[in-house]
């Protein structure tokens, strides 16, 4: 077995158990918007902003400068004097395609931790799609699949006929077919946005299904557009029954920019998360994010007000005290000096590129520790 990283713990102070020392496996999982992370060439996407003779001036040094910066940040992405690795997993968002990644996976800060890449192009019109990176020695992945979120926006006051629409079909072991739905509105004018991606695979043996997520933006206002984010949250948890129909104990782990907070519908109502460990039900999903929230912390700010918005929840498999399998440890938000503003009106927000500088992301990335004890 390869072991990504062993440390000890003294489990009387973190894990409220008997004092001693054990060796435990740990491994990073983050999730971090790259904010714009265009390359200069024209594309069939609405791209002409970030083109040499665009509104950015983006030209082949500034994206290399970009690819430089963001490359800094993900090596060191949950590291500390316990775990000295780079992260095993980091979903994203807004990467205009493989290419870009491809890039930046090859900058020298990432090409020697040999990450693999699954991506699909989205239907979002800005060509913003989300990906996973998985450092290959550690993760093997069996399936992935880009799953459509279909919203609609009104068009007419009038009734509208209704059909339904299969997005995702899953065959169990019994070889019944789970058909997930979404309703399709005549009179409506369909929203292009981000799939959802879905990768399954083994991380050291142990299969785990990964979510990542870029939910519609709050365009038009929060209220107007909530709709579509609570119809997010609802597909989220649609796919994770599919899951547990076909594997009730799977570990699920569900990640993503999700535009609303962590106290928001779309989390609490649409996914089902919860604040405290010993709310989780049977099936349900942990936030650890929501207490950081009311604790103040923030990943990304707007007049002068934070909030998180990137978030990692886990499901109930993955929180139970036994760590003879991957459990969840901890959580955090990644948010060196470095990153941060330093000057000016937006003092303390993230350091995001500006015409005058190329900064790193609107967002602070944020991650979670998975770890296993070494027997």
């Amino acid at each position: 077995m390869r072991f990504h990283s062993i440390f000890l713990l003294i489990l009387f102070s973190i894990l409220g158990v008997k004092a001693q020392s054990k060796k435990y496996i740990v491994h990073t999982v983050a999730f971090y918007n790259f904010e714009n992370l265009f390359d200069t060439i024209k594309g069939p996407n609405y791209d002409g902003d970030w083109l040499p003779n665009g509104g950015q001036h983006w030209t082949s040094k500034k994206y290399n400068q970009k690819l430089e910066n963001l490359s800094k940040v993900i090596m060191q992405i949950g590291t500390n004097d316990q775990q000295k690795d780079a992260p095993t997993f980091i979903g994203c968002s807004e990467a205009e395609n493989r290419g870009v990644l491809e890039d930046l996976i090859k900058k020298p800060n990432l090409a020697n931790i040999d990450y693999g890449i699954v991506h699909f192009d989205s239907p979002d019109k800005r060509g913003i799609d989300v990906a996973l990176l998985y450092q290959k020695k550690y993760f093997k992945p069996t399936t992935f699949i880009n799953i459509p979120l279909i919203i609609f926006r009104d068009k007419s006051k009038n009734d509208s006929k209704i059909e339904k629409q299969t997005v995702r079909e899953v065959e169990d072991d019994n070889g019944e077919t789970d058909k997930t739905e979404v309703l399709i509105n005549e009179n409506k004018k369909r929203v292009y946005t981000r799939d959802i991606l879905l990768v399954t695979g083994f991380l050291d043996g142990e299969e785990i299904n990964i979510l990542v997520n870029h939910w519609p933006s709050r365009s038009g206002g929060e209220k107007k557009s909530s709709k579509f984010r609570e119809a997010a949250g609802r597909l989220d948890r649609k796919i994770m029954d599919s899951i547990y129909k076909v594997n009730p104990n799977a570990k699920i782990i569900c990640m993503g920019d999700l535009n609303d907070g962590t106290y928001n519908k779309s989390v609490k109502e649409g996914i089902g998360a919860k604040l405290k460990k010993s709310e989780v039900k049977r099936f349900g999903v942990y936030n650890p994010f929501e207490q950081m929230a009311k604790d103040g912390f923030a990943t990304l700010f707007y007049r002068d007000a934070g909030d998180i918005f990137d978030q990692i929840m886990v499901s109930e498999t993955l929180i139970k005290d036994d760590f003879s399998s991957f459990r969840y440890w901890k959580a955090g938000i990644y948010n060196k000096q470095f990153m941060i503003q330093t000057t000016g009106q937006y003092k303390g927000y993230p350091l995001r590129h500006s015409l005058s500088e190329v900064g790193f992301s609107d967002h602070f990335p944020v991650y979670i520790y998975l770890i296993k004890e070494v027997k």
